[in-house]
């Protein structure tokens, strides 16, 4: 689900979300501001299974990220992103807008595996309000991007793409394009703002913990990673593609900007992988030591 919004912010209000938590907390299933009660949930999860009975394997429900982009006029502008907590596919209501770049054959995506049967890209459809939003925004606008969630609150003096990167990210991985959700188990602990080295961190570790579980259903792990650089090779194609679409849908760059962060980033990520886990080895000396 995608709502947003727009008002002038006073400085003394600036982190005031009153409003808000009421109509967010009618629906506890949606809420962003329900951390205590998620908490005290989590609690009694544990609890339970201390006295031997398992929680369900899939969480119910939905996981909600705010976004909250502040700007030195105090122009506020929010988009909540609902995700279904066991699928971690984009909550959507059903009549979003489908512009015509929306569409498949609109600059589609090079090697894209959707056949003639989808009329329109599923990842281009989701971002369409948020291009819209920020279709006449430039690339280097200040601004204060905060990034609320059940669990914690992430903020950032930054640029406007580099704002919008994080969020389009989470956008492109859960929309159900076959080769973007390759990565879509790293949403559920996004980090908005990563750096290069973290990314890289987290890229792997999901791949390798992926490798685990396939090695328990007896299948064969690539433990050597040689299947993530083409993950990674194939989300360039799709990175470049949307690229393409959000600049033809935009008068100002920031929209396809945010998307050339993200591009740079995937191709930067496979040739990274060796240099940067070798340079890690010394958080893990106790480890090389046994």
């Amino acid at each position: 689900m995608f709502c947003a919004t727009a008002f002038p912010l006073r400085k003394r209000d600036r982190f005031v979300f009153a409003a808000d938590e009421q109509q967010c907390t009618k629906d506890k299933r949606h809420s962003c501001y329900t951390g205590i009660k998620i908490n005290l949930s989590r609690f009694h999860v544990a609890m339970v299974a201390h006295e031997g009975r398992m929680p369900d394997k899939k969480p119910s429900g939905t996981i909600c990220f705010l976004y909250t982009f502040t700007f030195l006029d105090g122009m506020v502008k929010q988009f909540e992103v609902l995700l279904d907590a066991s699928t971690l596919e984009l909550v959507t209501p059903k009549d979003l807008p489908k512009p015509s770049w929306t569409k498949l054959k609109y600059n589609q995506c090079e090697q894209c595996p959707l056949g003639d049967d989808v009329e329109y890209c599923p990842v281009a459809v989701n971002l369409a309000n948020l291009v819209e939003t920020f279709k006449e925004s430039q690339s280097y606008e200040n601004a204060t991007v905060q990034v609320q969630t059940s669990e914690r609150t992430y903020e950032k003096q930054t640029t406007l793409q580099k704002g919008l990167s994080a969020i389009i990210g989470m956008y492109m991985v859960t929309s159900n394009c076959p080769v973007m959700d390759k990565l879509r188990p790293m949403v559920k602990f996004h980090l908005p703002f990563g750096s290069l080295e973290e990314t890289v961190y987290r890229a792997a570790s999901m791949y390798l913990i992926a490798q685990y579980l396939l090695m328990r259903k007896g299948r064969q792990p690539d433990w050597e990673m040689k299947k993530l650089g083409e993950i990674y090779q194939s989300v360039g194609h799709v990175n470049r593609g949307i690229a393409k679409r959000l600049a033809s849908a935009s008068t100002e760059d920031a929209n396809m900007n945010a998307v050339v962060i993200l591009s740079a980033y995937a191709e930067m990520v496979p040739f990274s992988l060796e240099n940067k886990l070798a340079e890690m080895e010394y958080l893990f000396h106790e480890y090389m030591m046994e």
